[in-house]
């Protein structure tokens, strides 16, 4: 597949480092040559120095062949503006725009055929204020994504020294859970994943992911004694785009404070903000943060954009003894820096909207991606068809599904029901199939076995 990436920022490289490891031909346009040549040194894609916008650099970047434009410039404008470029000179391959500004957002109509013609629009910070809302409902979990509309949840725990968890086998919880329904779907050590089986034995510093429908989740993070106290009172370090978004969310059931350094922006999303108290200050100021009595605080959540405030910030949090702490890292390097640190939570932006991207680029009927552990492992939501393919799982039972080892069933969604797997479930037509890949290169066995319907 040929990808056509508009942006060689720290988004537009993450999405080049995970594309180019899989044999696709990618070609990254950019303003900066240093950028370029910096993506040039670390993989095999080709680079084009200039304005993203202009035909010109479009052709020369070889839009005429491309199958895909992801636009991921620091630029909404430019973003769009490109995406109505290629649909309007070209043979219009799919398009792919990150627009990051509420105000186009709040009008999803101007994003059309007859407007701006964009075949997929995304938004990493609204993507990352889900996520780190969903971290909030389901506090205990390290991870938590959803699929089939949020029916199912996967999710992980950190396994700590004398957990319930320490030393069961995958077979001991499997019976406490008592529901097929529930699965554990991969365990990964040390960032490396192990084999799943009932004889597998967890172990201290494990990370553990399960599957479930929505409505267990919290009975089953009760079962493993990873049900936490639900988080009242937040602060919230970083005033931008992920921020205020966070603040709206919350602040009707939470008591929420943000702090922000910039004065301007402080008094901007105090204007916006209508029950969240904004303070115009230095987040890793141990002064400010004991004068607002960060010992009684349920979460302090990191989320500014340098990296290097978020670790310090965070750390400084629960030392001071907020009760947990996320931490947003825009390099995922930099996660090497948390242990011992006592923040509780990484969450990597790039890795969250990677998922989002992918399943636009996936060959297979794919409903949803999530990119899992540094984007070496992926959860995918693909779509039963009988399509006389050889490979079609539709009309074939679980256990005649030679899937490789390394990939584990989690749900089955039929009909807009969560139904138990058996080694005997047969698929059928427009099954929503959620499956785990320990490893990106067993992606491509879902996507042979999930192909769409052929028209």
């Amino acid at each position: 597949m040929k990808i056509l990436i508009l942006g060689a920022g720290v988004t537009g490289s993450a999405v080049a480092a995970a594309l180019a490891s899989e044999e696709n031909d990618i070609m990254v346009v950019d303003m900066k040559p240093l950028l370029l040549d910096s993506l040039k040194e670390r993989f095999d894609i080709a680079t084009v120095a200039g304005n993203a916008a202009h035909p010109s650099v479009l052709e020369q970047a070889g839009i005429h062949n491309t199958d895909i434009v992801i636009a991921v410039t620091d630029s909404d404008e430019t973003n769009m503006l490109a995406c109505m470029i290629v649909n309007a000179l070209y043979s219009r391959p799919k398009t792919i725009a990150r627009v990051r500004a509420i105000d186009y957002l709040k009008h999803p109509e101007l994003f059309h055929a007859e407007g701006i013609a964009i075949d997929h629009v995304i938004s990493p910070e609204m993507i990352v204020m889900e996520h780190i809302r969903n971290l909030i409902d389901f506090p205990g979990v390290t991870h938590i994504s959803e699929f089939a509309d949020g029916l199912v949840k996967l999710f992980s725990v950190k396994v700590t020294e004398f957990a319930f968890l320490t030393d069961k086998k995958i077979k001991d919880l499997s019976d406490r859970l008592a529901n097929s329904k529930i699965r554990v779907v991969a365990i990964f050590r040390q960032g490396k994943p192990l084999p799943v089986n009932g004889q597998a034995v967890i172990q201290t510093g494990d990370e553990v992911f399960f599957v479930s429908p929505r409505s267990e989740v919290r009975r089953v993070l009760k079962e493993l004694h990873r049900l936490e106290a639900p988080i009242k009172r937040i602060i919230i370090a970083g005033g931008g785009h992920v921020g205020k978004r966070l603040g709206l969310a919350l602040e009707n059931d939470h008591h929420v404070k943000i702090i922000e350094i910039n004065p301007i922006r402080a008094n901007k999303i105090a204007n916006e903000l209508h029950k969240t108290v904004v303070l115009n200050g230095d987040c890793a100021d141990e002064t400010l943060l004991l004068d607002e009595a960060v010992e009684s605080t349920d979460l302090f959540c990191a989320i500014t954009e340098n990296d290097g405030v978020n670790i310090i910030s965070a750390s400084l949090a629960k030392s001071l003894g907020a009760r947990k702490t996320i931490c947003l890292l825009n390099h995922i390097s930099y996660t090497k820096l948390l242990p011992g640190t006592g923040i509780d939570v990484a969450v990597l932006p790039n890795q969250e909207t990677l998922g989002s991207i992918l399943k636009y680029v996936r060959k297979g009927d794919v409903a949803q991606v999530s990119s899992l552990c540094g984007g070496t492992a992926e959860a995918i939501e693909a779509i039963a068809h009988d399509n006389d393919n050889t490979y079609s799982v539709v009309g074939k039972r679980v256990d005649a599904i030679h899937f490789p080892p390394g990939i584990v069933l989690g749900a089955l969604i039929r009909n807009q029901q969560v139904i138990e797997i058996h080694h005997d479930t047969v698929f059928e037509e427009n099954d929503h199939v959620v499956m785990f890949a320990m490893e990106k290169r067993l992606v491509v066995n879902i996507e042979k076995n999930f192909q769409p319907l052929v028209k």
